[in-house]
């Protein structure tokens, strides 16, 4: 045997090799992935929450399939792969969420979970996530408790928790409403509507030592729907200010109630999540409510003039004839979140990237969303820290349109703890390290 023909042979054989890699290679390239998508899509809780987010999921997805998104996100897919969306309800409580999930991985095989807008929901949820180890997204629920009472490797999410949403509404109150020396509240009587009074209290112990607040204060169950009582002993309070953490049908029926007894006459209210009320009830939402979005969502973002918000604003208005609320805003930034980390690792991996590669590139990750920056900073890079806003309520008749004014927007670093301290600790301790 000539050495010709074995050095041609062991080419040859080489060539084979390298193709046979390349081929494996491309075997492992994905056209298409699942991606599941949980919201309220029956209940008191899918008209003001479920289907805007929804729509928000829907509307980002297809445009990153399409490749429409404005630049820098304007490349096709997910790392190339055309994403298929699951539309899950959300509703029919905890131990049913836990059941859809299982399904959704252990028999639908989904390659990835972004939603959920309840903090039970989540809570409940945490748990099974990390014992089946599938990527899940976390886009609304508020609850802190999801990294603070354990560490997560496969859970994200992609915008604040609610300890901002009270500290910020606290901040706005002392700044805005120096005279403000007693508040009150009403919240849902579950750990969302306890936790938020609680952040909300402590935090005004901190920033106004000499205010007071009620001994009477209220807490009917979720979905009650009546509230003549509390909103009798609302009004009989003594207190400057009304503090509130209802969401879902709970807070606009709360406001429909108030506005007929007069009650936000009588009392200076902040709704921490009172932005998703503003376009639903138009003009017959009440001038000068404190108005808070779960961040920096919503129509307090309406006059935000970046190529992103502007574009996410227009296309959604076109699309299905209303302005996007708080909720639309949060599940497209979990959705955009994906895409990027997508992105991210297939560039590190030079081909399409496994579950562990996307992890990766989402842990810490800092981006551009649709109106605000994001900075995945927390619990090890898996909670997320945004600016907070907070504005009043102020109906545009010229428009016909709600808007706010006297807007106010406070740093992530402001109004979360830093990375390590648990959320009660760090109020109770002074809020050191926020950087307002």
């Amino acid at each position: 045997m000539s050495k010709t023909w074995q050095t041609t042979k062991h080419v040859a054989l080489a060539a084979v090799a390298v193709s046979a890699v390349a081929l494996a290679g491309a075997a492992q390239a994905k056209e298409r992935i699942s991606i599941a998508v949980p919201s309220f899509l029956s209940g008191p809780a899918a008209g003001p929450f479920g289907v805007p987010s929804r729509n928000g999921a829907e509307l980002v997805i297809e445009s990153i399939n399409r490749g429409k998104l404005p630049a820098p996100y304007n490349t096709k897919g997910f790392a190339g792969a055309i994403a298929d969306p699951i539309y899950v309800d959300e509703s029919g409580g905890n131990t049913k969420q836990v059941a859809e999930y299982r399904n959704l991985v252990q028999k639908r095989n989904v390659d990835a979970v972004i939603g959920y807008i309840s903090s039970g929901s989540c809570a409940a949820l945490a748990p099974v996530v990390e014992e089946l180890k599938r990527l899940t997204i976390f886009t609304v629920c508020g609850t802190p408790r999801v990294f603070e009472e354990a560490s997560r490797t496969y859970i994200f999410r992609t915008m604040a928790h609610a300890t901002a949403d009270n500290v910020a509404a606290a901040h706005y109150v002392t700044t805005k409403f120096p005279e403000v020396n007693s508040y009150t509240g009403i919240n849902q009587n579950y750990a969302w509507g306890q936790d938020s009074w609680r952040d909300f209290n402590l935090t005004m112990q901190n920033l106004k030592p000499g205010s007071k607040a009620s001994a009477k204060l209220q807490f009917p169950k979720i979905f009650a729907g009546q509230y003549g009582s509390e909103i009798s002993a609302l009004s009989l309070d003594k207190s400057d200010l009304v503090h509130s953490s209802f969401w879902d049908g709970d807070l606009e029926s709360f406001i429909f109630q108030g506005a007929v007894r007069g009650l936000f006459k009588k009392k200076k209210v902040v709704f921490t999540v009172g932005g998703t009320a503003s376009y639903r009830l138009g003009k017959k939402m009440p001038d000068g409510i404190i108005l808070g979005a779960r961040g920096p969502y919503g129509v307090l973002v309406r006059d935000r003039k970046t190529a992103l918000n502007e574009w996410f604003i227009k296309a959604y208005k076109d699309r299905y004839g209303v302005f996007p609320s708080g909720p639309a805003y949060q599940y497209g930034q979990g959705v955009l979140a994906a895409k990027i980390a997508y992105d991210n690792a297939a560039k590190a991996a030079g081909g399409f990237p496994n579950q562990d590669q996307v992890m990766k590139a989402l842990t810490g990750l800092k981006f551009e969303s649709f109106s605000t920056n994001v900075d995945m900073a927390l619990a090890g890079g898996h909670q997320a820290i945004t600016e907070h806003v907070y504005g009043l309520s102020k109906y545009n008749a010229d428009t016909g349109e709600p808007g706010a004014s006297d807007v106010v927007f406070f740093k992530g670093t402001c109004v979360m703890p830093p990375d390590g301290v648990k959320s009660v600790d760090w109020i109770k301790g002074g809020m050191k390290g926020a950087k307002c």
